[in-house]
């Protein structure tokens, strides 16, 4: 993977509003993959006292977002397909790793998988990216 592109992919996620308030941290990029992490909190209950699908959801499209970007040019998504299987446990530490299954010249398909801190299986996704023929607009910072 090209070193500018990490760099500069890391520096950004480290800036964004959304990734904060979730407590998102991107542990790794390479080409075509990312692995994101975030402790499970109090505020991401649902009413059932669970994890709300929507944190755990949060969490895989950052992986997402990542790896999508990891060539170096702009990526948006398309379509997110995800399947939930489990629930962690108060204060899991939790882990979306995405990896690229199909590239072509404008789209790209990714599996994603979200798991707890004892290797659980949470949730799987489906994911498909419109690329676009532009530089990420960060590369130049």
């Amino acid at each position: 993977m090209d070193k500018k592109v990490k760099q500069a992919i890391f520096a950004q996620i480290e800036k964004e509003p959304f990734g904060k308030k979730f407590g998102l941290t991107l542990v790794d990029v390479q080409d075509g993959s990312a692995r994101v992490e975030m402790r499970f909190t109090p505020d991401m209950e649902n009413m059932f006292g669970m994890a709300h699908g929507g944190a755990i959801f949060s969490l895989m499209d950052a992986a997402f977002e990542v790896a999508s970007n990891s060539h170096g040019t702009m990526a948006v998504a398309l379509s997110m397909n995800i399947h939930y299987l489990a629930s962690p446990a108060k204060g899991a530490l939790l882990t979306a790793e995405a990896r690229e299954i199909n590239k072509t010249k404008r789209t790209a398909a990714y599996d994603i998988r979200a798991t707890d801190d004892s290797g659980k299986l949470l949730a799987t996704c489906q994911s498909l990216v419109y690329r676009m023929d532009k530089p990420l607009p960060f590369l130049a910072d």
